[in-house]
């Protein structure tokens, strides 16, 4: 018979392989977590992720992922209710809920954004978007600086919600293309039409220099998110500055490199490469090493 803690380590281990494999720019900064919250912030990728792949199931109908939704939201809410599941990783993610004393709300609304996305095709307005991205971002926010750790502060938890919003607008700006492809626009319509432009014409990039300056403006409000959010990293606990650092790090250069050339977006996907990132991971543990002495 296989010990409890043995299952345990096991399910920490799966999330730990799905974290490395699918989380592009993430990876570079959770490693730099300290144990045992590093599992932890693995544990929560891996259930946002399986989220995620439920709404995006492809040759799946709309009826089949939302049956399935909602089976995943269920089997959520009994894991707050101390039910332990017998998959490794649920197993994992159970541990964490508990050991953090995590709330089900950010959750559930992270699987009420899923669920609006399921739909989704276009973006009526800012309104609209920026609930999305509180839905299935600022929540993310939110469960990461429970788990981090940080002072009393009264700003930390509105500066968790602004930085998940500016992570997801880069997001947003730079998959414009790929989400065309799947039937989807998140940028604002009214604004598109606005700036007398749609969303093909945007994407053929027909009119060069309203486009640019459409892209700008987009670029705009996710950096006003950015700097809502500069003061986070300082009352987070010593020892998880890194982790935020080097994921605002990551996140904020692409947005700036979409704002040096906007065309970007629909010619190729903007990323910056490992070596950048490694450097960047190199550069947050200088400074969490320079925190700490």
């Amino acid at each position: 018979m296989t010990s409890p803690d043995l299952e345990l380590a096991r399910g920490y281990n799966a999330c730990g392989r799905i974290v490395k494999s699918r989380a592009r720019n993430f990876w570079y900064g959770l490693r730099l977590t300290p144990e045992p919250k590093r599992s932890a912030l693995y544990a929560i990728y891996a259930w946002m992720r399986e989220a995620d792949d439920i709404a995006d199931e492809a040759g799946s109908t709309l009826e089949a992922r939302r049956l399935r939704l909602d089976g995943f939201r269920a089997r959520t809410h009994r894991v707050f209710l101390g039910d332990v599941d017998s998959d490794p990783w649920w197993r994992a993610f159970g541990d964490t809920v508990q050991r953090y004393d995590l709330v089900q709300t950010p959750f559930d609304a992270m699987l009420d954004g899923q669920d609006a996305d399921l739909s989704w095709t276009t973006c009526p307005d800012r309104s609209v978007l920026e609930r999305f991205c509180w839905q299935v971002a600022s929540t993310v926010g939110l469960i990461c600086v429970r788990i981090w750790g940080h002072d009393e502060g009264p700003e930390v938890d509105r500066m968790a919600i602004d930085r998940g919003k500016a992570f997801q607008l880069t997001n947003i700006i730079r998959d414009l293309r790929e989400d065309r492809q799947r039937g989807r626009t998140y940028l604002p319509a009214d604004e598109i039409e606005a700036a007398g432009l749609d969303v093909d014409g945007l994407l053929a990039w027909r009119d060069p220099a309203r486009c640019s300056d459409f892209v700008r403006s987009q670029v705009a409000h996710a950096e006003a998110y950015f700097r809502a959010s500069a003061g986070l990293d300082a009352h987070l606990n010593v020892e998880c500055r890194a982790t935020s650092w080097a994921m605002t790090q990551i996140y904020h250069e692409l947005l700036q490199r979409i704002d040096r050339d906007p065309s970007r977006i629909v010619r190729e996907r903007v990323g910056l490469g490992s070596i950048r990132k490694m450097t960047i991971a190199w550069q947050a543990r200088r400074l969490a090493r320079g925190v700490a002495s």
